[in-house]
């Protein structure tokens, strides 16, 4: 059977699959399942056109990371064939352990299991299955090789996933603001005492990525509608959890009714290795099927929740830098409580208050290092000559509130954003 295939992705146009057993890990249906999970989750409430997948991702990120090896080879890093295929390997499971809508409902339907321990978890039964053939790419992985570089490329503060994603979310949502120079970062990228640096040459194109990072986060993916319809899906399943404990008999495929009928957090997790095997019988449409049926359930709470997400009647919601008052929280909830008629302790899943935080750069962790032509490394806040870098490295906190609309609006919105 031919195994060099060529695969047509809307972003870069022709991508070639490298092995033929980077094809057979691409065939297997551990990664076939991604095609099933969107990559931004609730996002295409907003921008309507943001359907693509994981699938996608990871073949786009697989795309990069052979740019990346054949840039530096152009420039004298020796990589060996082996390595190469285990980085590609790296990256293109790195997102294999992501569950249905993706980040919105990590830790909801397994507490406390994060996607990247469920990758962990699923390589090591793809190594198991095809003989040790991934032991190299696992190693990096976990980065326990010691040519630390191979594991930047992965993860870092300028791998080939965040490249891949925001040049892809960017595509797909429309938002021209999240476009990125890849191929000029990728072109200046070198290595220099094992670590993975930038040319000196490629500063601005890496500020502007920085800077991209920082307005797709705020626009796109914290956008304060998809994260009230992201909080609407918790509850949703939260509620689900709820009535399954008490014996109520839901709709659900197979694999969603093991995991809203179990309670399943880190230790049982781990203990059975039953759960990891329902887990990739899991995707969106597991989610979705239910959602659909579930707006027909006597229980009012989880009916209403439904009906309103597959209808797109989201609640409003307002984001601001200051907290939000208790009296203010408590007017609010007063109000949804009288106007749907709700015991105290239902309100939690009609009322969402959240702290929202996110830097586009971390100085502390994974700096992104900048080789000047005497051999000089810095970080790159330290190189560039845009003072605003410095204010990227810094924290910002909102906080948000959503409600119903039928309560009209019940703060002062001129203390909105």
């Amino acid at each position: 059977m031919n195994k060099k295939k060529i695969i047509n992705d809307p972003v870069y146009g022709f991508v070639t699959i490298p092995s033929a057993f980077i094809f057979d890990l691409i065939q297997h249906p551990y990664l076939q399942r991604l095609r099933f999970i969107k990559q931004v989750s609730m996002t295409h409430l907003v921008y309507p056109g943001a359907l693509h997948t994981r699938f996608q991702h990871v073949i786009g990120a697989m795309h990069l990371m052979s740019l990346a090896i054949d840039t530096l080879r152009n420039k004298n890093v020796s990589i060996s064939a082996q390595e190469e295929e285990a980085v590609l390997i790296t990256i293109l499971l790195h997102d294999i352990g992501h569950g249905p809508f993706s980040h919105s409902l990590e830790h909801t339907l397994i507490e406390g299991v994060s996607h990247e321990m469920l990758s962990s978890l699923l390589m090591d039964k793809l190594n198991e299955e095809f003989d040790g053939r991934l032991s190299l790419a696992i190693t990096i992985f976990n980065d326990q090789y010691p040519r630390k570089f191979f594991h930047q490329l992965v993860s870092s503060q300028l791998d080939m996933d965040r490249m891949d994603y925001l040049n892809r979310d960017s595509f797909f949502t429309g938002v021209s603001e999240g476009v990125i120079s890849f191929d000029r970062i990728i072109t200046m990228l070198n290595v220099e005492q094992g670590q993975l640096v930038v040319e000196a040459k490629g500063i601005y194109s890496v500020e502007k990525f920085l800077i991209a990072r920082r307005l797709m986060y705020w626009q796109v993916y914290l956008h304060k509608t998809v994260i009230g319809a992201e909080q609407m899906l918790i509850k949703i399943l939260y509620r689900a959890k709820e009535l399954a404990a008490q014996d109520s008999t839901l709709f659900a495929t197979t694999a969603l009714s093991h995991f809203l009928t179990n309670k399943i957090n880190h230790r049982n997790f781990l203990e059975d290795a039953r759960h990891l095997d329902w887990f990739t019988r899991l995707d969106d449409t597991d989610i979705m099927s239910a959602l659909k049926e579930w707006v027909y359930e006597e229980d009012e709470i989880l009916s209403t929740l439904c009906r309103k997400l597959t209808n797109r009647d989201l609640p409003r919601t307002e984001l601001r830098n200051t907290p939000f008052l208790k009296t203010e929280i408590d007017l609010v909830r007063e109000k949804v409580k009288a106007y749907f008629d709700l015991e105290e302790n239902e309100v939690d899943y009609f009322v969402y208050v959240q702290v929202i935080q996110n830097s586009a750069y971390d100085i502390q962790h994974n700096n992104i290092k900048i080789i000047n032509n005497r051999g000089c490394v810095q970080d790159i806040t330290e190189a560039s000559d845009v003072s605003n870098l410095e204010a990227l490295a810094k924290r910002v906190v909102k906080f948000a509130i959503s409600y119903p609309k039928e309560i009209g609006h019940p703060l002062d919105e001129g203390n909105n954003f």
